[in-house]
């Protein structure tokens, strides 16, 4: 563990301010635990001198009485895609990209070590983070540390397993469909999908990649309040981003303090759009029973969403040309042709999926994306926050080649991801949501609960996601792990 298992990570970090916790032994912890957990595969890349060096250079700042920031010696992974640090690959997931070195931190990383952080690593996502599996070439499939014939999820599942198991803390991910919170759900942990433009970030190619659908960068931890202190960090405008946005100065930590009875909730079981598994439906009905006795006003609402073929197809066009232009760049970047390159035929047919669409029917797939967004904008009313589960299904087959359910609650269904999930719904109206635990089923696979809020309302995701926490503590969920 990278410190005593029920510590919030800001109590660890005063610790190593006060003198009483050294950095090193966080980062000594954290490398051990890497180790000992190496079969969840979480890791794509470990610097583990590197991080001692810069865990005794911030122990030596400490002892010559500076301050070096609220995550002073906290170990963090990083995800291995837009989250870079210089002189550490960068593979996104491709094997032909095993040598290709980070000539530049990224703004995610200039703010990690700015607050005091230790990257110890880079965690593992699928190619181009292009499902919600986490499987490469590189280092294998990642599973859950609750099951390990099952997926963490992706594409942020070595972050998501990472903390999950104890090896990190805090991790980084991102998300273009569920990609923070369908791990967290897999793996139990919290995953944090914020508003567009709230935490920034830049790209060499396409400073306006992230627009259709919301594609975002955000935190990953076990703990309510961890999440808000690295969103914390995260945050806040940078000109480096077009897409970046002045914030004001939220408080994302004293939100977490916000009184369950102040709070509002709109509760919606499959938000009148697909098959839920009844398992998964069982325990987030009783989740949602649990915050209305912590005394959060919970109302079941309906949801007018366009039918799901319709909205799914407009959201394969807009996420099939997302990554028909990722790969396109990746190939112009590094010379790699993906016709021939080692990469998985997932990624592939994830890149084609925008072969044959026309400007004009992309442009067109943001009419019923906009009805979505006004069928959610009613659902929230003048609430906090919307909550639904996560996923319709509990966590699947850990392999790329296993495949989707096929049928759900005696429905038959595609198998492809889309029925998997709720929360590519709103990569396409850009709420911000996140995915808290909602507890186990029968058979120990863990459930996720999202909570979705108003745009730039991160403080009312964090404010529910605590209450929930309160009132369903799931700290001892991680006690076998």
């Amino acid at each position: 563990m990278s410190g005593p298992p029920d510590a919030a990570v800001g109590d660890l970090a005063a610790d190593v301010r006060a003198g009483r916790r050294s950095a090193r032994d966080l980062v000594e912890a954290s490398l051990d635990r890497i180790d000992a957990t190496d079969d969840l595969n979480s890791f794509i890349t470990v610097i583990g001198e590197s991080a001692r060096e810069r865990a005794d250079a911030i122990d030596a700042r400490v002892e010559a009485g500076e301050d070096p920031g609220p995550l002073a010696g906290v170990p963090v992974g990083i995800k291995d895609l837009r989250t870079r640090k210089a002189g550490v690959p960068n593979t996104l997931g491709i094997r032909a990209l095993a040598d290709n070195v980070a000539s530049e931190d990224s703004i995610g990383v200039e703010r990690l070590e700015a607050a005091g952080a230790v990257v110890v690593g880079t965690t593992s996502t699928p190619a181009m983070a292009h499902t919600i599996k986490t499987e490469n070439r590189l280092v294998g499939a990642t599973p859950t540390p609750f099951d390990t014939e099952r997926s963490a999820g992706g594409s942020s599942g070595g972050s998501a397993a990472a903390v999950a198991a104890g090896s990190v803390r805090l991790a980084t991910g991102s998300d273009i469909g569920g990609s923070l919170r369908v791990p967290a759900a897999c793996c139990s942990v919290i995953g944090l999908k914020p508003t567009l433009g709230v935490v920034p970030e830049y790209t060499s190619m396409d400073g306006f990649c992230a627009t259709t659908p919301t594609f975002v960068g955000g935190p990953i931890a076990r703990r309510v309040d961890d999440t808000a202190l690295l969103l914390d960090v995260l945050a806040g405008d940078d000109g480096r981003d077009p897409l970046s946005v002045p914030l004001g100065d939220p408080d994302y930590v004293a939100a977490t303090d916000r009184p369950s009875g102040d709070l509002s909730v709109a509760y919606s079981p499959n938000l009148d759009l697909q098959p839920v598994d009844p398992v998964v439906r069982a325990v987030v009905d009783e989740a949602a029973e649990d915050l209305a006795s912590a005394g959060v006003d919970v109302e079941s609402v309906g949801v007018d969403l366009p039918p799901y073929r319709r909205l799914s197809k407009a959201y394969v066009t807009q996420v099939g040309a997302f990554f028909g232009a990722f790969a396109a760049q990746i190939e112009a970047e590094h010379g790699i042709d993906f016709e021939t390159t080692d990469v998985e035929d997932t990624a592939r047919a994830t890149a084609a999926l925008a072969e044959g669409v026309e400007t004009v029917e992309e442009r067109l797939s943001n009419v019923p994306r906009t009805d979505a967004y006004r069928a959610i904008e009613a659902a929230l009313g003048d609430r906090d926050a919307l909550v639904t589960p996560t996923l319709t299904v509990p966590p699947y087959g850990r392999h790329l080649a296993d495949g989707y359910p096929t049928e759900i609650d005696g429905e038959s269904v595609r198998g492809v991801p889309t029925d998997a999930m709720l929360t590519w719904v709103f990569n396409m109206t850009g709420h911000p949501a996140a995915s808290v635990p909602a507890g186990f089923t029968d058979d120990g696979l863990p459930v996720g609960l999202q909570v979705v809020g108003h745009r730039y309302a991160e403080t009312d995701v964090l404010a529910v996601a605590a209450a929930l926490e309160r009132a369903r503590p799931w700290a001892d969920a991680y006690g076998d792990l």
